[in-house]
């Protein structure tokens, strides 16, 4: 009778550890919305269930740090901008990126026709603002190669802190606000304003443009065989996601609303954040191209004096995920 409790003791272990080794714990960098689509749908249609996973996603907000939350233990795999994981790394916490979804990056400064800004020359001397928490890089970058200080005056730009909304352009107290393709634009818009009223500079269009919702996990749990093929299977599933949101926007859209548990978001913002989203995940099969990545580095180490990361990074990403999984 000891041996036969023991033995069913032992399955039971065994059974738990084996349901363990099939979870991932993936968290956002923001609020469910569109621009995490390929997730939702991937989780939707069965994607990850079939690789034989359970996967939770975490919604992310103003006040989680997804880098915070991945040294924590509390994920597996964040998704994160590479200037903020880089930074995050040249400061002591081993991320690396096993995957990019995202080809092209949607984020630009907003701002009024009637300032007189024309080109980022006429910066100088205007109030812009920019989100920070990890986001301010790209911006903080591209004016010190830019030559423009950010402390103020005339010949240098006031940065104000912009909460993660569209207030201080409608609100006259920024020129310029930093907003993305596919959500803070729609929502200027959505606001009653004009396209016409408004000029756009896009990062990407300004040769600063820097990758954006990669895949990140800690260094050392790539030394694990079990989490390395356990990756393996996200990633396919992942892109499986994100191929089928791209050739289904609004259907994607639906699920992501689906999966709104704050019941903030509206269909037609959605489906329009889907049709921007798809954009920039275009041309990716979520393998990193090496050159977009040097081309984020050297963006971030042309920082003048003041630089988002001092010395080129090693081993901050891998294709031994993507070279299995896509292949």
């Amino acid at each position: 009778m000891k041996h036969l409790i023991t033995a069913a003791s032992l399955a039971f272990v065994a059974s738990q550890a084996s349901a363990q080794d099939n979870d991932v714990t993936l968290q956002l960098q923001w609020v469910t919305q569109s621009q995490f689509a390929g997730y939702y749908v991937a989780q939707d249609k069965g994607y990850y269930e079939e690789e034989g996973l359970n996967v939770t996603i975490l919604p992310g907000g103003p006040d989680i740090a997804p880098p915070q939350v991945l040294a924590g233990g509390g994920a597996d795999v964040m998704l994160n901008w590479m200037p903020s994981a880089l930074s995050a790394r040249e400061k002591g916490l081993p991320v690396v990126n096993i995957a990019q979804p995202f080809k092209t990056s949607g984020l630009m400064l907003t701002c009024w026709k009637d300032t007189g800004i024309t080109s980022v020359e006429d910066f100088k001397g205007k109030t812009i603002g920019v989100w920070f928490f990890g986001n301010e890089y790209p911006f903080l970058s591209w004016m010190s190669q830019a030559g423009i200080s950010t402390d103020g005056g005339e010949d240098g730009v006031t940065v104000l802190k912009q909460g993660f909304n569209v207030d201080p352009l409608l609100q006259r107290q920024a020129d310029c606000i930093s907003t993305m393709t596919y959500n803070e634009y729609g929502q200027v818009l959505d606001a009653g304003v004009n396209p016409d009223e408004l000029v756009t500079f896009k990062y990407e269009d300004q040769g600063v443009a820097t990758l954006e919702d990669g895949m990140w996990v800690l260094e050392e749990n790539l030394s694990d065989p079990a989490f390395v093929d356990k990756m393996v299977k996200f990633v396919r599933a992942s892109m499986k996601g994100w191929k089928y949101a791209e050739e289904n926007p609004a259907e994607a859209a639906q699920i992501v609303i689906d999966n709104d548990e704050t019941g903030a978001q509206s269909l037609e913002a959605q489906e329009r954040m889907m049709n921007e989203v798809a954009l920039l995940t275009a041309g990716s099969n979520g393998a990193l191209d090496e050159a977009d990545y040097q081309r984020t580095v050297d963006t971030l180490l042309a920082g003048g004096s003041d630089p988002v990361i001092s010395a080129a990074p090693e081993g901050a990403w891998t294709s031994v995920i993507t070279d299995q999984a896509l292949n």
